[in-house]
């Protein structure tokens, strides 16, 4: 299947074209103290023709996770919940530091989320895979204690598989959220 750059797209973005469009799946997250939870989430990445992409994703409890709240039991019509939300930027610096190799890409992620972290990741974009590790982590007086992260995002058979570790809570970087999206629209 050939690819097609998304009209209008800058070029310093190129590395990450793949990543333009709406993903939707499912996943899960886990961390010591969260038991295993099926999540869905729609990610969606777009450009106004700006050297960057624009992100936005959200994750929500599965139905099938979420209990009633007047029995306790499973609630087979409930509404999904959502988990958690983040929006921000990606960009490709201008710089190419001289030990990156000639098919990779630095990466820059700068992320928000309503739960009260600002997250910048730098990393290397390239062949479909994206690795990023926390550069900065910086939170509200009130946000959770988050020390560390590390995502990696994968284009694979024409999906989007991604991981997230963290350190968070005194707890050392482990696995906490994955998923695997399908493109919905280009």
């Amino acid at each position: 299947m050939a690819f097609t750059l998304p009209e209008g797209l800058a070029p310093e973005v190129y590395p990450l074209a793949w990543l333009v469009g709406t993903w939707r799946g499912k996943g899960v997250v886990v961390y010591p103290n969260i038991p295993e939870t099926a999540v869905t989430q729609e990610v969606v990445v777009d450009h106004d023709g700006g050297p960057y992409l624009r992100w936005s994703s959200t994750l929500w409890l599965a139905p099938d996770a979420v209990p009633d709240p007047t029995t306790g039991d499973d609630a087979a019509e409930a509404e999904p919940r959502v988990w958690g939300t983040e929006q921000g930027y990606w960009r490709i610096p201008p710089e190419r530091p001289a030990d990156v190799p000639q098919d990779r890409h630095p990466v820059e992620l700068m992320l928000v989320d309503p739960a009260g972290h600002l997250s910048l990741y730098a990393g290397i974009v390239g062949n479909g895979r994206i690795d990023l590790a926390s550069d900065l982590i910086a939170r509200t007086p009130d946000a959770a204690e988050v020390s560390a992260a590390t995502r990696l995002y994968g284009f694979v058979q024409g999906e989007l598989m991604w991981t997230w570790d963290l350190a968070a809570f005194g707890e050392p970087l482990q696995s906490y959220a994955s998923a695997r999206l399908t493109r919905v629209e280009p």
